[in-house]
């Protein structure tokens, strides 16, 4: 409750230009997730959003350019110019692309089994890759999978290891780095017939990532996973990018961090990210009502840090 009423005491409903934390700001910048499809990703906005304290962004709803058979539903010529803009607002609000979230759902997985099915998602997400060279992303976000059937988890984890090998040399001719998303799974079964996404909790994310090529990263999603801090540690230097969110571990809850909603210890999570030195933005993927509510959370979670680490 005290995070909560700390927080509110700092914060307004209008939305004008606001005041930042007159307090030492954290070590990270800080970053959101938003769609490249709506209102968010105007020059107004982002002129605000930057002027707030925001200095990354993480580009969402790639999946605006394909249907659900897979199929581009814009020419190139297309894409490119809704690209340049989405470039060009960034670049004239002074807000720098962090990372590109990939396209996502039952038809686009990497791992499925079908191989005249799994070569084309990695074509059409390879396609997308080059076209999305225009933003200049440091980092390309895939999911592993989506849902599986039961019993063919090895299966599945061979296909996604495939599909990302080739998808890899797609994303460093951008000078990008590619990075795998852990996939909320607090249990293995979603139902009688499904199995969670890949990567479901710590023992299989180290498992799936030493299998992998050290130039694919990984990416954290805390809204994902109880105890997040322990996936963090478990990744060390090869935790590329982050998705800061609340939530109980069981469900997609994205919780905003400084709702007093959710289960995780932020002050072991920021320890982790300082053990490990991450370095990428502390980059929100959750619910708010402002965008000069982001900053203004993570200075009072890292105050809140600093307190414990002294006592």
């Amino acid at each position: 409750m005290a995070l909560i009423t700390a927080f509110s005491q700092g914060c307004s409903s209008d939305k004008q230009t606001a005041d930042l934390p007159q307090v030492e700001l954290p070590p990270l910048k800080v970053g959101y997730s938003i769609s490249i499809e709506g209102e968010k990703f105007s020059l107004e906005s982002l002129k605000y959003a930057k002027s707030v304290g925001v200095d990354y962004v993480e580009v969402s709803g790639i999946g605006l350019f394909l249907d659900s058979n897979r199929n581009f539903k814009m020419t190139d010529t297309e894409i490119t110019q809704k690209l340049k803009w989405a470039k060009k607002n960034a670049d004239e609000a002074g807000i720098e692309i962090w990372s590109i979230h990939m396209p996502f759902g039952k038809n686009i997985d990497l791992s499925l089994i079908d191989e005249n099915d799994r070569t084309d998602v990695v074509y059409k997400q390879g396609k997308l890759i080059e076209l999305l060279s225009i933003l200049q992303p440091k980092i390309i976000l895939f999911h592993p999978s989506y849902y599986l059937g039961l019993n063919e988890r090895e299966l599945r984890i061979t296909q996604l290891i495939k599909s990302a090998n080739t998808l890899n040399d797609k994303v460093k001719a951008i000078n990008a780095v590619m990075v795998i998303e852990n996939m909320l799974g607090p249990e293995l079964l979603k139902d009688l017939n499904q199995e969670r996404p890949l990567l479901r909790n710590v023992e299989e994310v180290v498992d799936v990532m030493n299998r992998l090529p050290k130039s694919i990263g990984s990416a954290l999603d805390m809204n994902h996973i109880k105890k997040p801090e322990k996936l963090i540690l478990a990744m060390g230097s090869r935790l590329k990018s982050v998705h800061i969110a609340d939530g109980s571990g069981e469900a997609e809850n994205h919780y905003f961090p400084c709702s007093g909603k959710g289960a995780n210890n932020w002050s072991l999570i920021l320890d982790a990210l300082d053990e490990v030195n991450f370095q990428g933005p502390f980059l929100f993927e959750s619910a708010y009502d402002d965008e000069k509510d982001l900053l203004k959370c993570y200075t009072l979670l890292h105050k809140n840090y600093i307190k414990t680490k002294n006592k």
